[in-house]
């Protein structure tokens, strides 16, 4: 299964995964694995239903989350409702003057010594912001998050169903292109030249639905996410019909 992994990210990920996987067989107890992006998740869950007696469940909270643990378990086990050892959390405090991005959010936790990967969304909010977790790591984040920026804030354990995920702001972008090419079609989303696109590409900063993808001639569909590092994510909602010259129209919606 390691000779299937195209990086060598990937193939780490995989070890792990399948090390879990070996500790499941043997004590048929179940694990779960770091937060992951999308395309890992599918990677992961792969691999698992892969491998006979084992099953697989992602969880990130929502349906639509963006980074999700996912879930190991014997096979026998996998209709019951089982603890996916995830914790929701919420971070309350008074940002009316002064206000706290994702970024901030982020920082102040990772501030208290945590990992990334046992992070899960972020959702912000005027007053404050929604967090999935690790269970492992619940304690010291409601325990020593005490400020975010400059304000004080208060941490608090709440339900799954207390989760309001924001609906996502996006910009719709209609244009044409002349194929569904990579760097065309994200130069468009992305407002960059298609030459500078293509250095981004190179460079390992684009990816076509969570994956990187160095190849600038790699085929676009509708559905696909893309995203630049920095530049945020475009996804494809409408690829089809042809121009009088011959061009392919597109809708994208920029996610802000």
């Amino acid at each position: 299964m390691l000779n299937l992994a195209a990086t060598p990210e990937e193939r780490e990920v995989t070890a792990r995964v399948l090390d879990l996987a070996e500790t499941v067989l043997k004590t048929r107890r179940p694990r779960t694995t770091d937060f992951y992006d999308p395309y890992r998740c599918r990677m992961v869950a792969r691999v698992i239903e892969a491998i006979p007696d084992l099953a697989a469940r992602v969880d990130g909270g929502n349906p639509v989350a963006e980074r999700s643990r996912v879930f190991i378990c014997p096979d026998f086990l996998a209709a019951k409702e089982l603890d996916t050892e995830l914790v929701f959390l919420e971070i309350k405090g008074n940002f009316r003057y002064a206000g706290a991005s994702h970024r901030d959010y982020l920082g102040a936790i990772l501030g208290l010594g945590l990992q990334r990967d046992k992070l899960g969304d972020i959702w912000v909010s005027e007053n404050g912001a929604q967090v999935v977790a690790a269970r492992e790591i619940a304690g010291y984040i409601t325990a020593g998050l005490t400020s975010v920026g400059r304000v004080s804030v208060t941490v608090r354990e709440i339900s799954r169903e207390e989760l309001k995920p924001p609906e996502p702001e996006t910009k719709d972008i209609s244009t044409t292109v002349q194929s569904m090419r990579l760097d065309a079609v994200a130069a468009h989303g992305f407002g960059l030249s298609r030459s500078k696109m293509v250095r981004e590409i190179n460079a390992g900063k684009v990816y076509l639905n969570w994956r990187p993808c160095l190849d600038p001639s790699a085929q676009v569909n509708s559905g696909d996410m893309l995203s630049v590092r920095g530049r945020g994510r475009v996804e494809v909602a409408e690829a089809g019909g042809r121009t009088k010259k011959n061009r392919i129209a597109l809708l994208l919606k920029k996610f802000k």
